[in-house]
């Protein structure tokens, strides 16, 4: 089932969103966060009106989605990130196809005009999540990210809605 994210669900994105910083490259970070972290992430989401999304089964969270601001100056409010996250025992299920369609469904009801995806390189699910809702390869920068003792490249995908 596929829902609006509630307060009481951080604890399990948080274990979701901690498990991606140490052990992939999807994230790049190096500490995992704190459940106040979340709260603060998860309040913010709310004030700037945008949502979060959780794929739920059997009670149990696992996976998530959310857009948010692209970058900070005033001419870039008609774009906006998205962020597709899986458990990691869940990957593989498709549980990200369910989770793309409403942020696009969002995006399109709040009058925005793109959404771009920030993807390590070597990420390939994630690039075929995005591809197959149409999102385009726009731009590939080499070694921007330093993790697990090597450099990342980050590609960027964009879809224009």
């Amino acid at each position: 089932m596929i829902r609006e994210a509630r307060q009481e669900d951080l604890p399990q994105l948080l274990d979701i969103y901690n498990d991606i910083i140490l052990n992939t490259t999807a994230v790049y970070d190096y500490e995992p966060h704190t459940l106040e972290m979340r709260r603060v992430w998860f309040d913010t989401k709310k004030q700037q009106g945008f949502p979060v999304f959780v794929a739920e089964e059997e009670n149990k969270i696992v996976g998530f989605s959310s857009i948010g601001p692209f970058r900070a100056w005033a001419a870039y409010k008609y774009s906006v990130e998205n962020s597709v996250y899986v458990k990691s025992s869940e990957r593989g299920k498709g549980i990200g196809k369910l989770l793309i369609p409403p942020l696009i469904q969002a995006a399109k009801d709040m009058k925005l005009h793109t959404i771009i995806a920030g993807i390590d390189a070597t990420n390939e699910a994630s690039i075929r999540l995005h591809t197959h809702f149409g999102f385009k390869e726009v731009a590939n920068f080499n070694e921007v990210g330093w993790k697990f003792e090597r450099w990342l490249d980050l590609k960027f995908f964009q879809l224009i809605l």
